[in-house]
């Protein structure tokens, strides 16, 4: 009998990590829908607000995407007044970004739903189950990542 793609472990496994991605996604995005956020978003409050200051580029490469990502996301949350960017001075050219209170107010509602999805999602997961799933995603994200290691 001829082994099929789905009969290898890795592949099968890795399908079932992607479907698990897609779906806490999937449940994250509705949860947020009331407050009137996208998972992008609470992505960037979450990184600005852990590093303030940082500058697009910075937050670009944080969250693996294109600057032109953060470039078409931050006016929205400049027009709700979450964010605010500020000219770098020293350097005219970058803009520093930074949370205005009512983003910090915003994210820690946000957090408080993301938190209580991750306590859902995990519940059933003792510990170290966790340090151990936790610790195979950052392997595959270097290798994903490392500009050596690139696909």
């Amino acid at each position: 009998m001829q082994e099929t793609i789905w009969d290898n472990p890795r592949f099968r496994n890795w399908v079932a990590v992607a479907r698990a991605c897609h779906a806490v996604e999937r449940a994250l995005g509705q949860a947020l829908a009331p407050l009137g956020l996208k998972n992008a978003h609470l992505d960037m409050m979450m990184n600005i607000h852990r590093h303030p200051g940082m500058s697009q580029q910075e937050l670009a490469n944080k969250l693996l995407v294109g600057r032109s990502n953060i470039t078409m996301l931050l006016p929205q949350m400049e027009k709700r007044g979450l964010v605010v960017r500020k000219t770098d001075k020293v350097d005219k050219r970058v803009l520093r970004l930074r949370l205005t209170d009512d983003g910090e107010e915003l994210l820690r509602e946000a957090l408080k739903i993301h938190l209580s999805l991750v306590e859902k999602i995990m519940s059933e997961t003792p510990a170290d189950e966790c340090d151990i799933v936790g610790a195979a995603m950052n392997r595959i994200t270097a290798v994903l990542t490392e500009p050596t290691n690139g696909v």
